[in-house]
């Protein structure tokens, strides 16, 4: 199992640049339910950090216990953290490549302060004009974006709950969106709800 590190933010802040904002997203393969990205600037001069975030790593090694456990940490030290999201709706419209984008310049516009660099797991954006370096598997590689990848995560597990009061049917508190038998068995039933991305080929397929 691989442990995020400090050594690409620490290369960045010999160079200079304080405010390196490591990003993720998170319900990029769902079924239904948004797309949601975090943005997480960690402070360069404090002592300690990697104790202060240890078990910090990608969030799809963690368990949903473990991941509520360290997001009040992550925020608790972070600089700033952003969140952002794009709509099963806008997902259908423009994709999902498209919408991932949007919902990470969303995380990083709602830092609040302006990033130096951006370090991102996969993905480049090009359509903010900041520095930054896409890493293929960053969430295992780099603090910034590990942190950022459970923060997105437990953002959009709370908002899948959220639905799952309001669309009782599909199982969305268990699965929060993803393609599960049951998920599929309800899709048979019910027919898709407006939280289900319908250009998605299992839902096409029906």
């Amino acid at each position: 199992m691989l442990t995020p590190g400090l050594d690409r933010e620490r290369r960045l802040w010999a160079r200079g640049c304080l405010a390196v904002a490591g990003l993720d997203e998170a319900g990029r393969g769902a079924w239904a339910g948004p797309v949601v990205a975090a943005a997480v600037i960690l402070p360069p001069r404090q002592r300690n950090l990697l104790r202060a975030l240890k078990g910090v790593r990608d969030s799809k090694t963690l368990s949903p216990a473990q991941r509520e456990r360290l997001e009040p940490v992550i925020r608790a030290n972070a600089l700033a953290v952003g969140v952002g999201l794009a709509s099963a709706r806008y997902i259908d419209a423009h994709g999902i490549i498209a919408a991932t984008r949007l919902a990470m310049e969303m995380a990083a516009f709602n830092l609040g302060v302006l990033p130096d660099h951006l370090l991102i797991d996969a993905l480049r954006l090009p359509g903010l004009p900041v520095a930054q370096t896409a890493l293929a598997h960053g969430d295992g590689l780099v603090l910034s974006i590990a942190a950022a990848s459970i923060v997105a995560k437990v953002h959009r597990d709370r908002l899948m709950v959220g639905l799952g009061v309001s669309y009782p049917a599909y199982g969305f508190v268990s699965h929060k969106g993803y393609g599960t038998a049951a998920h599929r068995q309800a899709l048979l039933q019910c027919g898709p709800c407006r939280e289900h991305r319908l250009s998605f080929a299992p839902l096409r397929a029906r």
